[in-house]
Formats: structure tokens, C-alpha cells, sequence
């Protein structure tokens, strides 16, 4: 065992998706997180926006082993920290601007697939409109994209 949770989960074909609105403050820090990524590992990297649901079938049709949602979600910790979540771990956790419950989205994603589905569920400071992701929240991204980044090197 590596120790680092990403080296165990992210195994075989792995899809990462951001989640949330960019112009939102720390919502958009799936969308910033996901956009570093795709520069920096062979994955298929999605930003999905604030609409998931319009990612679905393309996440169905490329038929991944793991896939890896990125999103704000009010954990109840400080700005930054993060959880890795299960859709079954999802009860309790607040989530920031869906059209659709996350969790539903997420459970219809795994009935689909058969794959392996997580949650990267971070702390925002604020989801305030026309506010960029915060200093705090931005340098928790970069060490999680460093994690993924070599978690993915070999999946």
C-alpha cells in the first residue's frame, strides 16, 4: 500500500470530471483543478461545468474503470481540505450549484458504468459571484494535482 489514497483508487482507465461554476468563487475549483490536469497526464480530463448531466452519456461511452468528480462541497472543515467520497458516503455533504442532486447523478453513473466512482469533494471558502478560487483553496489544489498527477503516471 502507498499510503496516498490517489495511487489506490485512480487504477486502469480513468476519466477525471470538474465540477462546478467557474464565476462562482471556490465552485470553480473542479473546473481549475481538472483544466491543470489535462495538461499534465494522458487521462481524458472533462470540465463539466455546472452541468454534469450534459457530460453523462460521454462519460457512459468512453466505458472508464474509475472515475474521479472534482467539486466544491461543504464539508463542514476549512477551506481547502478535502474527502474522497464514495456515492454511497454522500449523505450529509452539502453540495454548492447543481441543477441536479450530485448524489443522484452519481448513483445513476455507477448503475451505468459498473466502474469504480469517487467524489473529490473540497472545502470552499466562498462561492460568491464574480469572485476567482481563493488563495487557500488554490494551494490545496496544487498539491492534489501533484498527488493526481502521479497517481495517474500509472494507472
Amino acid at each position: 500500500m502507498s499510503g496516498d489514497p490517489f495511487e489506490e483508487i485512480l487504477k486502469g482507465k480513468v476519466i477525471v470530471v470538474g465540477v462546478g461554476n467557474s464565476l462562482c468563487g471556490d465552485d470553480g475549483l473542479g473546473p481549475l483543478l481538472v483544466g491543470w490536469l489535462a495538461k499534465s497526464c494522458r487521462h481524458l480530463c472533462i470540465d463539466a461545468g455546472d452541468v454534469l448531466e450534459r457530460h453523462l452519456g460521454r462519460i457512459v461511452r468512453e466505458n472508464p474503470d474509475t472515475v474521479l468528480l472534482v467539486d466544491a462541497a461543504h464539508l463542514g472543515s476549512t477551506p481547502g481540505e478535502h474527502a474522497i467520497l464514495s456515492p454511497g458516503e454522500l449523505a450529509g455533504v452539502g453540495f454548492s450549484t447543481h441543477q441536479f442532486p450530485l448524489k443522484m447523478q452519481l448513483e445513476e453513473l455507477a448503475r451505468s458504468l459498473g466502474s469504480r466512482i469517487y467524489l473529490l469533494a473540497v472545502q470552499p471558502r466562498s462561492l460568491e459571484l464574480g469572485k476567482k478560487v481563493c488563495g487557500e483553496v488554490r494551494r490545496s489544489l496544487q498539491r492534489l494535482e501533484k498527488r493526481i498527477t502521479k497517481a495517474l503516471a500509472v494507472a
